[in-house]
């Protein structure tokens, strides 16, 4: 793990792609106590960032549909009425 500990991530998918990394690491079974308990820690970190942006980005979502979040299933599909048949 190359990455500073204290360095937060520069994006949702950066993040997302080092604790997956995290994970595959840890998958291993090859780390020593101390790196996985770094490890664990830093995923612990990444996995709420994530969370945070996720949550921010379903906010953002609510306020631009008014709060009207319709399943796709219900939505009405598109029909031009002034098109010439």
């Amino acid at each position: 793990m190359a990455k500073s500990r204290a360095t937060p991530p520069k994006d949702y998918e950066s993040a997302l792609a080092e604790l997956e990394a995290i994970v595959a690491e840890m998958e291993s079974g090859q780390l020593p106590l101390e790196a996985s308990l770094a490890a664990y820690k830093r995923g612990a970190e990444l996995l709420q960032y994530c969370r945070q942006q996720l949550a921010a980005a379903e906010q953002q979502v609510k306020v631009l549909e008014n709060g009207a979040l319709l399943p796709f299933k219900t939505a009405q599909p598109f029909r031009n009425d002034d098109a010439d048949d």
